[in-house]
């Protein structure tokens, strides 16, 4: 007996928990998409789209896309090798990335080739259009290839304290040449947030 009210309260917790996450929501609201929204704190959709904003135009703001295209005459063509999350947290880095490539296509200063496996659903699409049953298949050995590489890692840093709690975003990012393996821009973008906790009461 004495056993089941020491754990009566950590029931009740864990039942009120479980409810609450398959409660139906209370209200729906529709808001701008570029209006900034912290619920939990944690990386967002808003914390995306101003690291891939401000990192592109650091980015532009070296020398070797002009130095590219004096060279070359033409765009320098980047691949986007992916971002890799080091973070404790969930974050879609897909979406990021998709962020980045946009970025770099507005500029209008840069192009953009699809990914690795954007490639290969490519390639076996073109293969099954020789197989005669389109008037226009696509022409084979027509692809562009990349003169640089994108790639890059979120790190986070947690401090909590009671009820107070600070997060530390720092995102990394490089550009390579893919013929000569040199590092032609190295961005670094940092974010922190501080996040007050309600207290949790029993």
């Amino acid at each position: 007996m004495k056993n089941l009210l020491r754990w009566t309260p950590v029931l009740g917790l864990a039942i009120a928990v479980a409810l609450t996450g398959c409660s139906p929501a209370k209200r729906v609201s529709r808001v701008d998409t570029g209006k900034q929204v912290d619920l939990s704190g944690k990386w967002n959709d808003t914390d995306s789209q101003m690291v891939s904003r401000d990192m592109i135009a650091d980015a532009l703001s070296f020398p070797w896309a002009t130095q590219f295209q004096k060279k070359n005459n033409r765009n320098p063509v980047v691949v986007a090798f992916g971002v890799k999350n080091r973070t404790a947290e969930m974050i879609n880095t897909q979406t990021f990335m998709k962020d980045l490539e946009r970025a770099f296509l507005r500029s209008g200063q840069v192009d953009v080739v699809a990914d690795r496996d954007q490639r290969a659903e490519l390639r076996e699409e073109r293969a099954d259009q020789q197989g005669g049953f389109t008037a226009n298949p696509a022409k084979v050995g027509k692809e562009v290839g990349a003169d640089f590489v994108l790639t890059g890692t979120i790190n986070s840093i947690q401090d909590r304290l009671d009820n107070q709690e600070v997060v530390f975003y720092q995102t990394n990012l490089e550009l390579v040449n893919v013929e000569t393996n040199q590092k032609v821009w190295i961005g670094e973008n940092k974010i922190k947030k501080e996040i007050d906790r309600a207290k949790t009461r029993f």
